[in-house]
């Protein structure tokens, strides 16, 4: 006897394993192209990050002061810094962070998630830090900073990054598993 047979609708279809994304990747050569216009964007910024945190400012030597305790230099600039003063060292500090949120993610494919930009930020951020207060006169380490700069490359990545990542490296619709019948 033979087996009967099915209408297609009736008929067990195999269902893709893990995630699925419907959207095709970008062509190779515009991706290779924003990747690397995305690393050169990315060096950019470590120049402009390395002028802006580890130039030395002698002037500033007998001011500086390590912050440890988070919110005690946010409280600092609040109670006794000019409201101006105030928004453009914070604000500056948040925009820091935001290329790192833009870029990592079109950059380093494997760094995408938002957990992963966070910990590279911070990461960076940290070593930057580090070195400022025990490398550059006028300079202090401050925990502050590491965690407005990280803020920064959240706002960035929820902003742009994500969709940035995901334009550039779209997933590929996951295969169903082998040994499944069509």
């Amino acid at each position: 006897m033979g087996r009967a047979v099915l209408p297609a609708r009736l008929r067990a279809r195999p269902r893709p394993t893990g995630p699925v994304d419907d959207r095709r990747p970008l062509p190779l050569p515009v991706r290779l192209l924003a990747m690397m216009l995305a690393f050169v964007c990315m060096v950019g910024f470590a120049v402009v990050l390395a002028r802006l945190t580890l130039e030395p400012s002698p002037a500033s030597e007998a001011l500086t002061h390590s912050n440890l305790r988070p919110g005690s230099s946010l409280r600092f600039y609040f109670d006794t810094a000019e409201p101006g003063d105030a928004v453009r060292q914070i604000g500056g500090n948040v925009l820091l962070g935001v290329p790192f949120g833009v870029l990592v993610p079109v950059v380093a494919p494997g760094a995408r998630g938002l957990l992963r930009v966070l910990l590279l930020t911070a990461t960076v951020m940290l070593l930057v830090e580090l070195a400022q207060g025990a490398m550059v006169t006028g300079r202090a380490f401050d925990i502050d900073d590491v965690l407005l700069n990280t803020t920064g490359a959240l706002l960035g990545h929820l902003l742009l990054g994500r969709r940035l990542g995901r334009a550039v490296h779209a997933r590929r619709r996951t295969r169903p598993a082998s040994g499944a019948s069509r």
